[in-house]
């Protein structure tokens, strides 16, 4: 036995041992007692002597999704905190709130900030949910049916639930149909709550109303409970028109003849097309009254400047019909409409955008039906209507810079906007002129890019207007597009189309329609502009977020 007792003590080579062997005279640490050998260790264990508060037998086997024992969803955390961190936004009145729900809204919901636990009601429990979704959608409503685009409306409800301590919610917007729905917590139900708008109206000074509204509710040194907001918002709806009707023909009157006047008409023009665009408006609202659709509203209100200007024609006066025409061509093109649907056709809101589009296309072909109606009749009955009689508008610069502000100014007067901007959007219409005037007439610069420019420094103007009065850009931007409008092209169109030229027509009615497309992009890039190079909430980490697809896919 003694030789294997010596083979035991013999030196073993490098190779016979293993690298991680312990050396001689290393005491190897004590392992820890384990009290079932059955049980399994993990790096998620607690360590020892740490204390672990005790479930309910219902939760030993909980699922992923169930709630915490520890959670209360009335005291929940205000977020989740990404590893990435939180974008910080300022909810202060450094910017338009605007810009702020803006900014929030192209967020995932996990980054956004929490709202902040500004209790505006009596009870410590805050308001009620639906009675808050409820108020958001009016708010929406009213935003919608005045024309505001998607965008700004989507905000508006934004701004409205977070101002009330709502987070994780996420309003929709379509032409006809609002939405909002407002999840308290992933463990809880939903809520959801939607409205149609059925009627649209034009009045901005109920739009500055609602704007003033959903400024204070944003405004974390305002607290205004929900009462008092309801309050609010049924005086909007109580108020009156600013202007009487009467205020409104005789503007439709003045808007007519001062587009003639930018076409190369005179006084007496100025007369007819003053007295035929007053004639049109009052059938209009004549067939209103009877419940026509507004299809033949526009249809009927654009036959009187039509007729009148004919009637010139066949009278053999020397008047320039077409300048008559035009005139009343440019109180019922559907500006407004128009930009605002190209607006959200650039913002991403493609559903209310066609609708919106759809509906710019139905009253164009009203006034279509109707004009080409009546200079049908006019070519039969021997009118010689000659489409060069409107041109050489080069040669009265300071007249037409006039007619511009009077255009922009009445403009403004059937927008009902509030007295206080009328002045600024009439200087933001003469500008407008003023720069397409040199650029195509002095510079011989086309038309349609022309166009674009002078859009683009109205949308610019407006939007900083608007910015310094923490106020919607409509009433400063709208009105002021009123002389860039292609009256002068639609007419022409359908002057040739009257006269069996069809080529011709399709020309002037393709001019017309870029030169519409101009004004409404020009006025959307001027937006985007100031936006980009005035300072936004929260800097470069907050930045206004869209979508990059410029690879095809």
């Amino acid at each position: 036995m003694a030789e294997p007792e010596a083979e035991d003590r013999k030196p073993q080579s490098d190779e016979a041992r293993s690298a991680f062997a312990q050396p001689a005279g290393v005491v190897a640490p004590q392992a820890p007692v384990i009290e079932d050998e059955s049980s399994t260790t993990s790096e998620f264990a607690l360590p020892r002597g740490m204390d672990v508060p005790q479930g309910t037998p219902a939760d030993s086997e909980g699922s992923a999704f169930s709630t915490p024992a520890t959670y209360s969803a009335k005291q929940a955390p205000p977020a989740f905190t990404p590893a990435t961190g939180i974008p910080v936004v300022r909810l202060t009145k450094d910017a338009p709130w605007q810009d702020r729900m803006r900014t929030m809204l192209r967020m995932p919901v996990t980054e956004r900030p929490a709202p902040d636990l500004v209790h505006k009601e009596d009870d410590e429990s805050g308001p009620a949910v639906p009675r808050v979704l409820d108020l958001t959608l009016r708010i929406g409503e009213l935003l919608l049916a005045g024309g505001e685009g998607a965008e700004d409306v989507e905000a508006a409800m934004f701004a409205v639930c977070r101002s009330y301590g709502l987070d994780r919610c996420e309003p929709n917007v379509t032409f006809t149909l609002l939405s909002i729905s407002h999840q308290p917590s992933l463990v809880e139900d939903p809520v959801t709550a939607s409205r149609t708008v059925r009627r649209r109206g034009t009045d901005y000074t109920r739009l500055a109303a609602v704007y003033r509204l959903v400024d204070d509710l944003s405004d974390p040194e305002t607290a205004i409970t929900l009462e008092e907001a309801y309050r609010r918002l049924a005086e909007m709806r109580r108020n009156r028109h600013p202007y009487p009707g009467w205020v409104l023909t005789a503007s439709n009157g003045l808007l007519a003849g001062a587009a003639s006047i930018l076409v190369g008409g005179d006084a007496i023009v100025f007369v007819a097309a003053a007295l035929g665009a007053m004639l049109g408006d009052r059938l209009a609202w004549l067939c209103a009254g009877r419940g026509l659709p507004e299809f033949y509203q526009f249809t009927v209100a654009a036959m009187p400047p039509a007729a009148i200007g004919v009637a010139l024609q066949l009278s053999g006066g020397g008047v320039k019909a077409s300048a008559v025409i035009t005139g009343g061509l440019f109180a019922l093109l559907p500006g407004r409409a128009l930009v605002a649907g190209v607006q959200d056709g650039l913002t991403g809101f493609y559903i209310t955008a066609s609708a919106r589009l759809l509906e710019v296309m139905y009253f164009f072909v009203g006034i279509v039906a109707g004009v080409l109606l009546v200079l049908y009749f006019g070519v039969k009955l021997g009118a010689e209507l000659n489409p060069d009689q409107a041109l050489g508008l080069s040669e009265r610069p300071l007249l037409q810079i006039a007619a511009s502000m009077l255009l922009s100014l009445t403009f403004a007067v059937l927008l009902q906007q509030e007295r206080s901007t009328v002045l600024a959007v009439t200087l933001n219409g003469g500008v407008a002129w003023s720069v397409y005037g040199a650029m195509h007439y002095a510079g011989d610069i086309s038309p349609v890019a022309s166009t674009a420019v002078a859009a683009g420094l109205v949308g610019l103007f407006g939007q900083l207007l608007s910015r310094y009065r923490f106020a919607s850009a409509l009433p400063y931007t709208t009105a002021a597009i009123g002389p860039l409008l292609p009256g002068s092209a639609t007419y022409f169109g359908l002057l040739a189309f009257a006269q069996s030229d069809v080529d011709k027509g399709l020309v002037s009615l393709t001019k017309a329609a870029a030169l519409a497309m101009a004004i409404a992009i020009g006025v959307n890039l001027g937006s985007e502009i100031s936006r980009l190079f005035l300072r936004m909430p929260g800097g470069n980490a907050a930045g206004r977020r869209a979508a990059k697809r410029t690879r095809g896919f």
